[in-house]
């Protein structure tokens, strides 16, 4: 057996290794590469991509894991390699039904579908992506079809994001979230509103890179294991928990969209910087449940940072980095990052009506998948859903349609998860008060480590071992539920707007 599990060791290694490549080609990518490099990457990516894929659904890999997926093998693995090995040998036989010259050039309309979303959206021109996102949407049919032939397409993808979750489950709890956010916000919207005329201005990006810094810091971002760069759309990738990036993008206008995409994918990052090392590449480590990783990105961004006590201690340095923000009051500062309006943006979108702009994906996706609407319709189609939930109409392509990435990579089924990982915060705020004691105080007091240490020993430490619904119960002991998130908006907002 040991001889088997070195060998299987070792044959991930080799694996790992073409991932780094390929990980470090989608950085150079997003970061850097030079719109006429384009398809040179793209074909470096779809060649890298194939080479993994072959590598991970060979006939020696499925040789290995069924011989330590025999019963005397497997009971003599300790803990760790028993979930490796089941979850590879279930990863592999999904995934040896995809054929190799689909799968790299699945991987190439990626990359390809990429670039023209980012040259689609800087013109606001849907018409340049539709091709491709079309495209897309086939090949995503496609590979569920090989991957999940018994189920329905849309829970498939659901499930690949958040295992466990399906539509029934999503509809309910996002319907429980409409009956009760729609007539808050309603409420919200027609109060008094504050001035936001004072946050008007030139914000420098050497300045707000800064202030990121000192905010990844202050969370508990790890530079020693980390670096930054800059994108068009914040995200973080991760190479293993002593190699995790994240990117962000600097308004000259708007500061605080900055700083909080910071503290959100600071949020992602943590989480990845404290997985186990043992689980470092192998399928225990990096999180694969969106909702999951959503959670803590979100935890960091909304439960804590639109808190005013998070502020407390590090405003005057924002400020000191910040000159703008030199005659603007924490108060007026506090009341701004929670200013409640129905507005274009998903990323810039406050917590409460970010949940529509959520909705709103998730029904395209079902509109998509379920009722096939055509392509060309969907910019109508969201226009529509958008007057609906947020009474606002897109006045361009770019503010509305075009304004995420996800679609652009074939990541149907994505967008549940920030809600998802919204629910799921409220449920964690509710332990960390019970085991830690008042979270206001803890923040103003400057103990934001303790939060985030809390987070790494019953969340981060355990990557992909555990699925969301065993997250979920192993930290909150209940069943997945709204309730928790809604009596938080509830109890923040109507004091915040003094509707009580």
């Amino acid at each position: 057996m040991k001889e088997t599990l070195e060998e299987l060791k070792e044959y991930l290694e080799k694996i790992a290794k073409y991932n780094r490549v390929i990980i470090l080609l989608n950085w150079d990518m997003e970061t850097c590469t030079p719109k006429l490099g384009f398809d040179k990457q793209a074909d470096a990516i779809g060649y890298f991509s194939a080479e993994a894929f072959r590598l991970s659904t060979s006939d020696k890999l499925e040789k290995l894991l069924e011989q330590l997926s025999e019963k005397e093998e497997y009971d003599s693995l300790d803990e760790t390699w028993k979930f490796i090995v089941k979850r590879m040998k279930r990863d592999l036989d999904k995934d040896k039904r995809i054929p190799a010259d689909f799968y790299e050039s699945y991987v190439r309309e990626q990359a390809v579908s990429g670039n023209a979303w980012r040259e689609a959206k800087n013109k606001s021109d849907f018409s340049i992506f539709a091709p491709h996102l079309e495209k897309l949407i086939e090949m995503t049919k496609e590979k569920t079809g090989y991957t999940d032939p018994d189920k329905e397409v849309y829970d498939a993808l659901l499930d690949q994001y958040e295992e466990g979750m399906n539509s029934e489950i999503i509809d309910g709890l996002f319907e429980e979230l409409k009956k009760e956010l729609i007539p808050l916000v309603q409420k919200i919207i027609q109060a008094k509103q504050p001035d936001d005329s004072k946050f008007k201005g030139y914000y420098d990006p050497d300045d707000q890179k800064k202030v990121q810094k000192l905010l990844l810091e202050y969370i508990g971002f790890s530079f020693d294991a980390g670096a930054v760069g800059e994108t068009e759309h914040p995200f973080t990738t991760n190479f293993s928990s002593k190699d995790v990036r994240v990117t962000n993008h600097y308004y000259e206008q708007d500061a605080i969209s900055a700083m909080f995409s910071a503290i959100h994918e600071g949020g992602h990052a943590i989480f990845e910087q404290h997985v186990k090392e043992e689980f470092d590449e192998t399928v225990a480590g990096s999180c694969c449940y969106m909702g999951i990783h959503e959670s803590q990105s979100r935890f960091y961004e909304n439960i804590l940072g639109r808190n005013k006590n998070f502020w407390v201690p590090v405003y005057d340095k924002v400020v000191s980095l910040l000159p703008q923000l030199q005659n603007i009051s924490l108060d007026e500062f506090y009341r701004e990052i929670n200013h409640v309006r129905n507005s274009f943006i998903r990323c810039d979108a406050d917590e409460l009506t970010y949940c529509f702009h959520i909705i709103l994906r998730y029904e395209m996706e079902k509109a998509i998948f379920r009722d096939h609407v055509p392509v060309e319709e969907l910019p109508k189609l969201w226009n529509e859903k958008m007057q609906e939930y947020l009474q606002i109409t897109p006045k361009n392509d770019a503010e509305g349609i075009l304004q995420d990435m996800h679609w652009s990579d074939g990541s149907f089924g994505y967008f549940p998860s920030y809600l998802l990982g919204s629910i799921y915060d409220g449920m964690f705020l509710e332990k960390i008060s019970e085991e830690l004691g008042d979270i206001d105080t803890i923040l103003k007091e400057g103990r934001i480590q303790e939060i985030t240490k809390w987070l790494n020993e019953n969340i981060h430490q355990y990557g992909s071992t555990r699925t969301p619904q065993e997250v979920i119960h192993e930290v909150c002991g209940k069943e997945v539920s709204a309730k928790p998130l809604i009596r938080y908006f509830k109890e923040k907002y109507e004091k915040l707007y003094e509707l009580v």
